[in-house]
């Protein structure tokens, strides 16, 4: 890659994985309303906007913020696994994009159904307020704060397959004697 196209890599992945953050952020909030409002309008409200935030904003950002770091040490001599803070920070990526479907698909799905319903019981007005979306945001963030800590820090150690690479790379091609 070309200088300018690292950087415009770089700048591109910067931006899906703060904008994933903000997403991140910005869920965490509806949810904390969500879960305290004692206006039922609002709670009704919180959770239909997550629903848009999850599959409008933070999904497309998390496969983004993927690609473009997949991209990004492809076209650096960081390489995708020859260190292990990037290791770490595609495992993190990989790990927290797939939860992420899980838990669209699966988890958020019943409190979306609930609050689409045009009475709630009891039970379901519970179930609003449980604090399960809050501690799925805050395992988020975590995992997305450890891989920018990563990136910031780049800890040092290299994977064997690093290691042989750079040894190659190295290693000073023999003269053929004559």
């Amino acid at each position: 890659m070309s200088k300018s196209t690292r950087k415009l890599a770089l700048t591109a992945h910067v931006m899906f994985s703060v904008g994933w953050i903000g997403a991140i952020l910005a869920f965490l909030a509806l949810a904390i309303s969500g879960m305290t409002s004692q206006d039922l309008q609002t709670v009704r409200a919180d959770y239909l906007a997550m629903q848009v935030l999850a599959w409008w904003v933070i999904v497309p950002l998390s496969f983004a913020s993927l690609l473009s770091g997949i991209v990004q040490s492809l076209g650096t001599t960081w390489g995708l696994v020859r260190h292990y803070w990037v290791l770490f920070k595609l495992v993190l990526n990989l790990t927290a994009s797939v939860v992420l479907l899980l838990y669209t698909q699966i988890d958020l799905k019943p409190f979306i159904e609930i609050a689409s319903r045009p009475a709630w019981t009891d039970a379901d007005l519970a179930m609003l307020r449980s604090p399960t979306n809050v501690g799925h945001c805050l395992a988020a963030l975590f995992l997305l704060i450890a891989a920018t800590v990563l990136a910031v820090y780049k800890p040092a150690g290299m994977t064997r397959y690093g290691q042989r690479k750079r040894r190659e790379k190295h290693r000073e091609p023999l003269l053929d004697s004559v």
